[in-house]
Order: structure tokens, then sequence, then C-alpha cells
């Protein structure tokens, strides 16, 4: 797949990291699918995108006609089917495996042949998400960092049978896309994870035992390793769910070094899942 031929990008999931894509892929001139299983989540994510542009506009990072332009690019839909026509489909849907099989082996049947199938998982095996497809050669991971809009950074994840031909033009994709690229090959975690999830749990572990203050904390590690969020904020705008998750697959792939920190199962099971419901480990409006 050429670079220079793809004009339609399908979207699996309309939720913060596929809201997220589309605006993204949107802005920068692609004509863009968002799917999901009900209208009233591809309402909400149509919502999320018009607040992001919104806040783009008043900080004066785009004009009010080149939000409205990006706006008009993003069709929303409750059809897969309606991806048939798309060049490229970036599958974001909840982070398990069955699923996102069942949603491959579904875009199979109905985009063409050269069509490249990517997902946004940020721990789960590409190849076995591939093995649901005919077509594993095109098949990669790509792995956009939260909140997509303004994150620089795609992880392109290399699967047991991705091609060559793919993993070029998934860098150049993102690269067009305006992000900035890193490769990781298809073990668990990938590279960002890997690393990043330990920290969090590490974090966590250290304000439930006492050791500091929440604020302390984060400030330690803002102040003394110069990362522009702390571990306890950091998980608060990802989603605690969305930690917890990763945490437990890489506790199964990796061992005890992953094991999701107490609170952090705690604060899910009280479903204080971070910014998004309005309380984690701080309070939001």
């Amino acid at each position: 797949m050429d670079i220079e031929s793809i004009e339609r990008v399908g979207v699996v999931g309309a939720g913060t990291m596929g809201n997220g894509i589309a605006q993204v892929c949107a802005a920068n001139g692609y004509e863009v699918l968002m799917r999901d299983i009900e209208a009233e989540f591809v309402e909400k994510g149509m919502d999320a995108i018009d607040d992001s542009l919104g806040r783009f506009v008043s900080k004066e990072r785009l004009s009010e006609e080149e939000a409205e332009e990006t706006k008009e690019r993003i069709t929303g839909t409750t059809e897969l089917d309606d991806l048939a026509d798309c060049d490229l489909v970036i599958e974001a849907a909840v982070e398990k495996t069955e699923i996102k099989q069942e949603i491959f082996s579904d875009l199979e049947e109905i985009t063409p042949r050269e069509t490249v199938l990517a997902t946004n998982t940020s721990t789960l095996s590409i190849t076995t998400i591939a093995s649901a497809t005919e077509r594993e050669g095109q098949v990669i991971g790509l792995h956009f960092m939260n909140p997509v809009p303004i994150m620089e950074g795609v992880e392109v994840v290399v699967g047991e049978k991705t091609s060559e031909e793919t993993v070029e033009f998934a860098h150049a994709f993102a690269e067009d896309v305006g992000k900035t690229t890193w490769e990781s090959d298809d073990k668990p975690g990938f590279v960002t994870n890997r690393i990043l999830m330990p920290w969090i749990n590490e974090g966590i572990r250290a304000f439930d035992e006492g050791v500091a203050s929440k604020e302390d904390i984060d400030a330690g590690m803002e102040l003394g390793t110069n990362v522009p969020m702390g571990p306890l904020t950091l998980a608060d705008h990802i989603g605690l769910d969305i930690c917890l998750d990763a945490s437990e697959t890489l506790h199964e792939e990796l061992g005890d070094r992953y094991k999701p920190a107490y609170l952090l199962k705690r604060k899910v099971a009280a479903g204080d899942l971070g910014k998004k419901t309005g309380a984690g480990f701080y309070e939001y409006e």
C-alpha cells in the first residue's frame, strides 16, 4: 500500500483513543469514517472531537475554518460495512483479544485485499490479533499516545508476519498525520507500557504505603526526572481501568514484577477511574 493512495481512513471505536485518532487523521486531510456499536457512543465521540477542536481554536492553534473543515471530514456510523471502501482501518476498541480478533475477521470480509488493518492496542499481541485474518502481512500495531491530538508519538509494533512494506507504510502514515514514530517488536507491553506500567504501579504503591502524599510523589517525579506528569496524575489521565488492564496483561505474561498495585484495583472496583469519571487519585470537574 502506497501512502499517496490513501484517501479514506476507517476508525473502529469512538472512545477516547478512537475519536482522537479520527480527529488527527481528519485534521491532516483524510476522510474518516468513525464506527462504534451504538449511536450514543458515536455521538459522544463526535462531541469529544468538537470540544477538542474548540480548545485548539481558543488557543489559536487552529482557525475556526480549519476546525470546521476537520469536522466535515469525519462521518460517524454504527455499521462496520460502511468501512468497506477504506484504504486503511485503525481499530481502537476495548482491550480484549477475542473482541479485536472478531473485528479483524469481520474487516477482512468487507475491506479490499490491499487494505492495511492496524490496531491501537497498547499491550496485546499483534501476531495473535492478526491470526484471525488471512492477510497477516498487512496487520500492524499503530499505538497512538493519549491524548492523541496533543501527544507527538506513535509506536509502530511489528507482528511475526507483518511485511516490511506494511512496516514502512505505517511509519509513513503516522508521520503524515504529524507524528514521530519508534518501532517495537511484538513483545508484551512493547516499549512504552513495558516500562511505563511498573513506574505507575510503584508510584501508587508509594502513595498507598505512606511514603509521601500524592502531590509530593508527582512533584518529586516531575521535578526530579523532568517528566511532564507524575505517575498518579498520568494514571488518572490514562484511566485507572486501562492501567489495570495493561498491568494484568503484563503480569500474566512477564510475572510478579508487573503485579498491579492493590490500591489501583480498589480504585477501579469503586468506579473511580480518573479524569473521565471525575475522580481517581485526584478530583476533576
